[in-house]
Parts: C-alpha cells; structure tokens; sequence
C-alpha cells in the first residue's frame, strides 16, 4: 500500500518529536503492508512552516536511515498545505510541494471553515496542471454542515482524501457516519493515515482496510487504494461522478 498523507519526518511538526520515534512509525507502516510513504509535514500553519527544500533534505536523511535499518519502507516528500493564495507562486518557486514531485498537491483547510477563495484557487491551480486532494473533508466543520460545499469542488475537478481514522470512528459516531457518507456520494478518493505517532493516530489501518472492503466491496475498495499508486506515479485518476448524499429516516 501507499500512504499519501503521513507526518512521519520527526522534530517539524506536531508528528513525531525524535528520530526512534520515526523509526518505529516506519516499521508499523511496514508491518501494515505499507511500501512507500509520502512525508507530509505541516506547512503555513500556525507556527509551522516547512518549506520545500527543508523537507527534500529531510526525507533524503530518513531514507538514508531506514537503508541503514533494514527497513523496507521508501519515503517521498510532501507537504500538508494550509490554503493561501500565494500557491500558485510558491509553487513555481519550490517554497510548497506537490506529492513525490506529482501532479498532485494535498491542501488542508482551516477546520472551521472553507476560504471563500478556495474554489477560483483550485480552478486556477488546474489551469496550471495541478490537482488539487483536500486533506479530510470529513473533519472540516462547515462541510460536514453542507457537505454541498465539498460537493461543488469535487465537481470541479478537486480529488479528496478520507482519514483512515474517520471512517473507523476513532473521532466519534457524527464523523463516522459522515465519512460512510461521503464514500456513498463518490466524494472520496483516497484513505490515508494522516498518522502522526506510533500510538494513537498511527499506522495501524488493517482493521480498518477489512471493513472498508466488507463495507464498499473488494473491488471498491481496491480502487480506491489502488489511487495513491497513481499519485506515486504521477498518473491520471479516473472517479465516478459525486452523487447527493442520501438523507436516512428511521421510524421507531
């Protein structure tokens, strides 16, 4: 399997703080049957900035590690980028990253809310040849009360990624039913750990992976695994179309 969004670089985020700690979260994704992972630290959020040559010379000194280790596992850069509209900019100038030097650019936004700029933002990145993968919609909060929201970007040609963690209810029943939700409507393209320590949010997915095939099928679900491959190399996603995301009523 591959990762795409993983806070595996130790010491520049809120992800691990030391080097054993990377270690340890390598061999669990090794464990997991995870064969490359794409590091993508923070970057423009908060108090983290992480820039794009700082996270090459980082992952180039953890894959020398992992090599010194035994470790199976290939590490590619990236970054988690906080929305802003100097992208494009910072792009073309190297600052920000797209995912093992694809096509591909994971993007995160605020978690209250969705910018207002964020849909001209992503049409004009498109027109530059990017795509843009929204990092867990499921945990945004003005999505999850108009998921009409994600529904337009999607249509728009954006790609967006489930939290492994969501879609098992480690963050609650209200996210959990959201993500089975979203996965319903075609509005998920990729399962990924967003892990950020060995313990908690980690690596640890296959229980997860056996319910997302008992629950959307095998074939389905192998699709949508099969996606990060294509990001790895840089290949073009085929999706169904989003749908509406049928509303439930129980009688008791």
């Amino acid at each position: 399997m591959i990762d795409i969004h993983c806070h595996l670089l130790n010491g520049i985020d809120d992800g691990p703080k030391e080097l054993v700690d990377s270690l340890i979260m390598a061999r669990q994704a090794v464990d997991q049957g995870y064969t490359d992972v794409i590091a993508t630290p923070h970057h423009l959020k908060g108090r983290f900035s992480n820039p794009g040559d700082e996270v090459r010379k980082r992952v180039e000194d953890l894959n020398t590690k992992l090599v010194e280790e035994n470790i199976p596992l290939v590490v590619h850069p990236g970054q988690e980028v906080r929305l802003h509209g100097e992208m494009l900019e910072n792009l073309a100038n190297g600052s920000v990253l797209t995912l093992a030097d694809s096509k591909y650019i994971l993007i995160e936004f605020p978690t209250e809310s969705v910018p207002f700029f964020a849909q001209e933002l992503f049409f004009n990145l498109q027109m530059k040849g990017y795509i843009p993968i929204i990092a867990h919609p499921e945990r945004n909060v003005e999505i999850r009360k108009n998921y009409e929201v994600l529904y337009r970007l999607v249509e728009g040609g954006a790609l967006a990624q489930l939290t492994w963690g969501s879609f098992a209810g480690v963050l609650g029943k209200k996210i959990k039913k959201f993500s089975d939700q979203l996965l319903e409507a075609n509005l998920v393209h990729f399962m990924a750990t967003d892990a950020h320590f060995y313990e908690g949010r980690s690596m640890e997915v296959d229980q997860a992976v056996q319910s997302l095939k008992q629950n959307i099928g095998v074939e389905q679900a192998d699709l949508l695994l099969e996606n990060a491959r294509l990001v790895l190399q840089n290949e073009q996603i085929d999706f169904d179309e989003p749908t509406e995301i049928k509303k439930r009523f129980f009688l008791f």
